[in-house]
């Protein structure tokens, strides 16, 4: 384990967004993004299409960004977020807060709760010293 998190620290960006899309066949795209919402690094599955213009998609990072400031105004009586999970109709957004970025990524909705859990816990090993 702790020889896994070591290894995460030596990549680049490009390494880990590439390490996340490739956990399932089910992702379908990773971003992360700094505090201001500038996206740093993306990825899209191979034969994927995006569901967003590239504006769009530049956009809702921005309100990621702008939606992590607002919730941790409640960190103090509510704890820290561990994550964000929204079901959609045409796919599942996930979003986790490591301490300087923000890794957004989308998924099928069709896989499981269990499977999207999985998935969520080894990205936030993958990126816990971002």
């Amino acid at each position: 384990m702790l020889q896994e998190l070591n290894y995460y620290k030596e990549l680049d960006l490009v390494e880990i967004v590439e390490d996340i899309i490739n956990l399932d066949s089910k992702m379908r795209f990773v971003a992360i993004i700094d505090k201001n919402g500038n996206i740093v690094e993306t990825i899209m599955k191979d034969g994927k299409s995006s569901l967003k213009s590239q504006k769009e998609e530049e956009h809702f990072c921005k309100q990621v960004a702008q939606r992590r400031n607002m919730r941790a105004h409640f960190d103090n009586s509510l704890g820290q977020v561990r994550y964000v999970h929204v079901e959609r109709e045409k796919l599942t957004q996930m979003v986790i807060y490591p301490k300087n970025y923000t890794v957004y990524f989308t998924m099928e909705p069709e896989m499981t709760i269990e499977n999207k859990l999985q998935i969520i816990n080894k990205i936030k090993k993958m990126t816990s010293h971002l």
